[in-house]
């Protein structure tokens, strides 16, 4: 691996460290407090093309690739998770519509999500009795004269309150499992869909979670993202490229769970010296650094064959399984560290461990991702058996 940034990829992170430094971070405990979505702010991660790093410039996006997309994704986390996973999302969306959609579609949408107009952008798969089992879905999308009409309940929407376009997953076949599902682009607005009520959530509490309803949504032909009957290989290949950016969000929590460790590690004191002296907290914090850098590698590993055209899976999913892990032990040692005050919501780090917990759930679970690895793991093993 080229540990060396290109001029290029220098440029993507230091523009996502100096915005997530300058705006994000200082109204970070306010849109925490209050429950404010950053609609403002994501209009201006597309200005600054960060919602769509590895979207090609034809197409509004900054063309970066994988690599700078996941070192400024981390930059972001590190502010404000709540902005970074509405900045994931959004990425996501553009990406699959880029990889999956006809010309016209990727020439109608991908620009609204790059440059902000569109303000975000959804993923509708999961529903309230399919989350890990993406395959039993029930929102069916029945055939009408002019294209589509959908029925059925989504759960747990990043963003699908606010977001200008979305893509959902039904049912177009009659088929059980896997086969029969397909993906659909839906814009804001469509008559029969509609938003529930925000999910009152521990942490990302910027970021609105909601209930999708959809009520006789009727859309075109050309809604369509990809093959009928394939949504099921579009969902799994972008979550593949979500779970990178999840563990991409992971090790930017954790890097401010960190450095508030050490800042408060140095300014404390106790028995007549700062805190930072004792070995025992030395030994939590080179703990914790040495998880940090070790969950960035797996993280940038799999970007770069993501970026490379290589098979990336397997790294993906050992990606975001051990950084969203590796966040929640580095955010409960800044905890530690913290002493009472980090059991308070005037100190950050209270925040960020509410922030990191979800990050062992959403876009596939911890469990779900040893199972990734294990089958994958099995698969090889079996291949060079003689």
């Amino acid at each position: 691996m080229d540990f060396d940034l290109s001029s290029e990829q220098q440029l993507v992170v230091e523009t996502a460290r100096a915005y997530a430094r300058e705006h994000l971070l200082p109204r970070a405990r306010e849109r925490d407090e209050k429950e404010i979505f950053p609609e403002e702010e994501l209009r201006a991660l597309g200005r600054l093309g960060l919602l769509g790093v590895n979207v090609p410039e034809s197409l509004g996006g900054s063309g970066a690739g994988v690599v700078a997309y996941a070192l400024a994704l981390s930059e972001i986390a590190a502010a404000d998770a709540s902005v970074s996973v509405a900045m994931a999302v959004t990425n996501m969306v553009a990406e699959v519509i880029c990889a999956y959609g006809t010309e016209a579609q990727k020439r109608r949408y991908v620009p609204q999500l790059c440059s902000g107009e569109a303000v975000a952008g959804a993923f509708a798969l999961s529903e309230p009795q399919a989350g890990s089992d993406a395959a039993s879905l029930r929102t069916v999308a029945e055939r009408t004269p002019n294209g589509f009409r959908l029925c059925g309940t989504k759960q747990w929407i990043t963003s699908g309150d606010r977001a200008g376009v979305l893509v959902v997953w039904a049912r177009t076949g009659a088929s059980v499992g896997a086969r029969g599902i397909s993906a659909f682009i839906v814009p804001a607005g469509t008559p029969g869909l509609s938003a529930g009520r925000p999910e009152d959530k521990m942490g990302l509490r910027g970021s609105t979670t909601v209930p999708l309803v959809l009520d006789g949504c009727e859309v075109p032909d050309d809604a369509l993202l990809g093959a009928e009957g394939e949504g099921f290989r579009v969902a799994m290949t972008a979550l593949d490229g979500g779970r990178i950016g999840i563990g991409a969000q992971a090790v930017g929590v954790a890097t401010a769970a960190l450095e508030a460790a050490l800042a408060y590690a140095r300014q404390r004191r106790q028995f007549g010296r700062p805190i930072a002296e004792f070995q025992a907290i030395q030994n939590q914090l080179a703990d914790a650094a040495t998880q940090r850098e070790a969950a960035r590698l797996l993280v940038l590993r799999a970007a770069l064959r993501k970026e490379q055209g290589l098979p990336f899976s397997r790294e993906a999913a050992m990606a975001k399984l051990y950084a969203s892990e590796m966040a929640g032990r580095v955010c409960d040692m800044a905890i530690q560290v913290h002493g009472g005050y980090g059991y308070v919501r005037e100190f950050t780090v209270e925040r960020l461990a509410r922030d990191a917990r979800v990050q062992r759930i959403y876009e596939g679970t911890s469990e779900v991702q040893r199972l990734v690895i294990a089958r994958s793991l099995l698969k090889e093993f079996e291949d060079h058996v003689p």
